[in-house]
């Protein structure tokens, strides 16, 4: 269902809202190109699919692309992605905060939703919930004139042992990484120290601020968690964070 007249969603599809959304989406936190190949595997869809919605983001004036080349998004698509990006955790927000429903549940029930409500209504669902920050899994809502501000964070896999910080996201993949961290009691703004690699891709992680709990991290969760560091240790040899795309 098409946006409200005179909105940035009132003539565009739910696919191409879709498919702007996952240009913004794959590299808004890891960086890096945006190929066909990537869309295909993100969306589930075929390459001849995405090669076809691709060819229409183009006309649109929402995409560039080369052919064999990576995918970008103009300005106005960069505009019809926050907006959608925006609705899409401000209504996970709602579902966890108002309704109960646990963080590893809302994704898909976000993805239906975020294409069939109005920019008014988004507005005041904004207004209800305080105009919230960042969403269940600590990824930044995008204001209404799309400004997003987000935490200076290292994906856990990038620490070196003895790095201490807060918990300030998790990627929602992997609906099972949101379970697990719900069983061992660790939401986010809690306190983490990677301790030592154990060899392989098992990690050493304390949880709590006097590290007391140990827990053993492979490397699927590594790969989801962020941490919010900012102050290096004896021997640290962290680079800077890597700045989000703004």
């Amino acid at each position: 269902m098409a946006g409200r007249k005179g909105s940035v969603l009132s003539i565009e599809s739910s696919s191409v809202q879709d498919y702007v959304k996952a240009v913004y989406a794959f590299s808004e936190w890891q960086g890096g190109d945006v190929t066909a190949s990537h869309l295909a595997a993100r969306l589930s869809v075929a390459n001849s699919s995405v090669t076809g919605m691709v060819a229409k983001l183009v006309d649109l004036g929402l995409a560039e692309h080369r052919k064999y080349g990576p995918v970008s998004l103009t300005p106005s698509g960069r505009a019809l992605a926050l907006a959608m990006v925006r609705r899409h955790r401000l209504i996970e927000t709602f579902l966890v905060t108002e309704l109960g429903y646990g963080w590893d549940e809302v994704h898909d029930e976000a993805e239906l939703l975020e294409h069939t409500v109005s920019d008014a209504f988004i507005e005041r669902l904004d207004a209800k919930l305080g105009r919230p920050r960042r969403d269940p899994h600590g990824d930044p809502i995008p204001a209404a004139d799309g400004t997003v501000v987000y935490p200076v964070a290292h994906r856990l896999d990038g620490l070196d042992d003895g790095h201490t910080g807060r918990l300030v996201r998790v990627s929602d993949d992997d609906p099972e990484v949101l379970r697990y961290l719900d069983i061992e009691g660790i939401p986010l703004d809690a306190d983490l120290r990677l301790g030592r690699r154990q060899g392989g891709s098992l990690l050493e992680l304390h949880v709590g601020v006097d590290g007391a709990r140990a827990l053993t991290v492979d490397a699927v969760l590594a790969r989801a968690l962020w941490i919010e560091s900012t102050t290096p240790h004896q021997g640290c040899t962290l680079a800077e964070p890597r700045s989000p795309q703004r």
